[in-house]
């Protein structure tokens, strides 16, 4: 059976869902530290989990999960323009407090033989990170959008993310003077989002991503409400706290990005699995600290859509819950 007829027949999971109008909100990962590292393609799961170097990553970041860091690992296509033969990228983006408004980065290029120490340093020692000054870049100012192509996991990344990274990466990255880099990506959860991608060093999740949304996502110099429907929330936040920053972005705009944040549920609903209601707290201070305060929301189910989860012929449907702000409050 050829590729094109095996593509007939499936179902793309992110075809359902945005036809269906589910929100994406609320569906960006929670990570304390993003560690991305350039990996040839294919990425085939014997390669990414048989790999003795994914194995020590894997084990360090279970480590560190018992200390309550959550470290998520990421797999970076090589780019004949970004990267240098015989060696290796790799990027370290983590907060610095608790509130925060961007990751910090560390970038390296190294040799082979050095990537498994350095991975080990990133991750048990940062401290100890001088030992491989030699090999740290001054980047630290580009922008680094993340798409997610991986199609071995599932189809409508590849089908759908490849295209968006080719014009992210053709029309914008091109002619940024390095200040933009777009990379393919794999996985980071919520295939049914196709075309999505990851925002760095906001931290920002976008999904559905449309190319007539690309000026704006890239250029930042429209309403930030033209990406109210594409936004799946911030990475320094949690399900229900990102859906209250949705809003509260709305309505601050561009210089919110700026704001240091952090977020707490205060009460939710624990009679369903699926909590129907949340109270929520948004704390922000701008960046020179002359502006303080929190907003307190409630989060509360709006309704219901119809998606599927996966790409697949005849794949199960699945009942997800819609959520809204009912109320916001800025104290």
């Amino acid at each position: 059976m050829t590729t094109e007829k095996l593509l007939g027949d499936c179902q793309f999971c992110s075809v359902v869902s945005k036809a269906n109008g589910e929100d994406p909100i609320g569906t960006a990962i929670t990570a304390d530290i993003w560690l991305m590292m350039e990996i040839p393609l294919p990425w085939t799961k014997e390669k990414l989990f048989n790999d003795p170097l994914i194995k020590h990553i894997q084990n360090l970041c279970r480590e560190l999960q018992h200390k309550n860091i959550r470290v998520i690992p990421m797999a970076i296509a090589p780019d004949k323009e970004y990267s240098e033969p015989g060696y290796t990228r790799v990027m370290r983006y983590h907060r610095s407090s608790k509130s925060f408004a961007e990751f910090d980065k560390q970038e390296f290029i190294v040799p082979q033989s050095q990537l498994f120490g350095l991975i080990s340093v990133l991750l048990q020692q940062p401290d100890e990170i001088h030992q491989f000054e030699s090999y740290q870049q001054a980047n630290k100012q580009s922008r680094e959008l993340m798409v997610c192509t991986h199609g071995n996991i599932d189809a409508a990344c590849a089908r759908f993310g490849f295209p968006i990274y080719q014009k992210l990466r053709q029309d914008y990255a091109a002619s940024s003077n390095g200040n933009l880099r777009v990379w393919r990506c794999s996985h980071f959860g919520g295939h049914q989002f196709a075309p999505t991608c990851l925002d760095l060093p906001t931290g920002q999740f976008w999904g559905h991503i449309e190319p007539e949304m690309l000026d704006t996502l890239v250029h930042r110099d429209s309403a930030v409400t033209a990406l109210r429907k594409f936004y799946r929330g911030w990475s320094g936040l949690t399900k229900f706290e990102q859906i209250v920053e949705r809003e509260i972005w709305m309505k601050h705009g561009w210089d919110w990005l700026n704001y240091n944040k952090s977020g707490q549920v205060l009460a939710q609903d624990t009679a369903n699995k699926d909590a129907d209601w949340a109270e929520v707290r948004i704390d922000f201070t701008s960046p020179d600290g002359s502006i303080q305060g929190n907003y307190q929301g409630r989060v509360e189910v709006s309704g219901s859509v119809v998606s599927a989860l996966n790409s697949g012929k005849e794949q199960p449907l699945q009942t997800v819950k819609q959520y809204c702000v009912s109320q916001l409050k800025r104290n």
